[in-house]
């Protein structure tokens, strides 16, 4: 019989989690800087002692947060580009907005929250994002949009710029939710969710190529 994992190993194993879960809400409410670490542990069930056994710092507890909701999605949607055999147009109107209509309803939509706000104080925080959030999700975004270049689906727009200008909207949005959006001022003109198909939906008819090769010549450049 394989050998049988105690309740007590089970809650051990899943602190860091929980530590994680528990940071996420506290900075997200109260903000990076104005969380203490005694908070974290509280608001986790555990005591200062113990949640330092698995974090050293409060910015290791920053770091573990974004690696844990941000980091892996992205090399998940790498992973899911690698393998995607259908249109770039295809893959933009469905992957990549499933995956921010996710972040705004999930937990990972307070992070952008925070970095917008309060990272130029935190320059090892900045730098992780750079390294792991910033270029990777450009990179990855960027190779989406080559992709239908590539093809005949797009127009040769400037890569860079399309990125930004599918990405940061969404960026708003989030940071929105977990500013304005948690006071009561009034709620957005539009529904968050519908916007963020809409907004692809009109970007990607802005770099759809027109049918047929006459016309493709002629929009060849931006």
């Amino acid at each position: 019989m394989p050998p049988t994992t105690s309740p007590r190993q089970r809650r051990k194993d899943a602190r860091p989690a929980e530590l994680i879960a528990a940071a996420l809400a506290l900075f997200v409410e109260k903000g990076f800087a104005a969380t203490r670490i005694e908070e974290v542990a509280r608001r986790a069930g555990v005591s200062k002692g113990t949640l330092y056994l698995y974090f050293g710092s409060k910015e290791d507890l920053l770091k573990a947060v974004i690696r844990e909701h941000v980091s892996r999605e992205i090399v998940a949607g790498a992973e899911q580009l690698a393998r995607y055999q259908g249109s770039a147009a295809d893959l933009l109107q469905q992957v990549f907005t499933a995956w921010w209509l996710k972040t705004l309803d999930g937990p990972v939509a307070g992070v952008f929250k925070i970095i917008v706000t309060e990272v130029r104080h935190f320059p090892d925080i900045a730098e992780l994002w750079t390294r792991e959030v910033r270029q990777p999700a450009t990179q990855l975004v960027g190779s989406l949009l080559q992709r239908g270049i590539d093809a005949g689906e797009f127009r040769r727009v400037d890569v860079p710029t399309a990125v930004h200008s599918l990405v940061l909207p969404m960026v708003m949005l989030c940071v929105h939710k977990h500013t304005l959006g948690a006071c009561s001022q009034p709620p957005l003109e539009v529904d968050p969710r519908r916007f963020i198909e809409d907004h692809v939906r009109l970007l990607l008819h802005g770099i759809v190529a027109p049918a047929g090769p006459a016309a493709a010549t002629r929009n060849d450049t931006p």
